[in-house]
């Protein structure tokens, strides 16, 4: 069993893949753990499935999962389940957070929490090249997390987050939202059954090619809160975490 799993979501990622991946197996390669890859392509229209498939058929590392469904919930869920790391890292495709930011995931001292989640706005986070109308935007959309569902939490929407196997298998087994709301909804529940969560300021550097869509996602997000507190009233959260994995 390998100690971190990499999780990759793709969606028409042709143009972006191949030198994340380069990166993502060249550092990997010079670390002292065993470790995945696993990239996730789901619902692309372009040649995303057939460039990480060229890749893995020449690295051992590097696997690739097929999904029908587009969505980033769904693919990130899909492999996370399919990872076997005692560590996974979800990471977006764009590395806009250096491949070589791992290790401080990792340093966390992980005994005493069970995610690590990738912050743009803890203390000694650094933003580069970001417009400052997107990153007022994005404050506003991380005041309406923090006041509806996740109080005290400064960045859930940063694309880089690690679990322990444990808190994985658990949480992403209860998610039900498949798009960009899909982090909102498993940190929800990890503080209902009180996985410890650890908040580390990162590098972060602004893609001019995000295919985020401000006025329409935060919308969709604020549709997304109502549903996840109505699941929580429900029930829908409670089950308990079977430690099958």
């Amino acid at each position: 069993m390998p100690y971190f799993s990499l999780i990759i979501p793709a969606h028409n990622e042709e143009k972006r893949l191949a030198k994340t991946l380069e990166q993502a197996e060249a550092f990997l390669s010079a670390q002292p753990y065993t470790s995945e890859i696993i990239v996730v392509e789901n619902g692309s229209t372009d040649r995303t499935a057939e460039i990480a498939k060229d890749f893995a058929a020449s690295s051992k590392r590097v696997s690739v999962l097929e999904e029908k469904l587009p969505g980033k919930g769904h693919a990130v869920r899909t492999g996370m389940l399919a990872a076997c790391g005692a560590y996974r890292l979800m990471a977006d495709a764009d590395l806009s957070m250096p491949i070589t930011e791992i290790p401080r995931f990792l340093s966390v001292e992980l005994d005493s929490f069970d995610i690590v989640i990738g912050s743009r706005e803890a203390p000694g986070a650094i933003r580069y090249d970001e417009p400052e109308y997107r990153h007022l935007g994005g404050r506003a959309v991380n005041l309406m997390i923090r006041l509806f569902a996740l109080p005290g939490l400064h960045d859930t929407q940063c694309g880089f987050k690690l679990f322990n196997a444990r808190a994985a298998d658990h949480l992403f087994r209860l998610q039900t939202i498949k798009g960009w709301s899909f982090d909102i909804e498993v940190l929800y529940i990890a503080r209902m059954h009180e996985y410890r969560i650890y908040e580390l300021p990162i590098q972060w550097y602004y893609d001019p090619d995000t295919k985020l869509r401000p006025v329409k996602d935060a919308m969709t997000m604020m549709a997304d809160i109502v549903r996840i507190r109505s699941n929580a009233r429900s029930g829908q959260y409670n089950r308990k975490d079977t430690g099958s994995h």
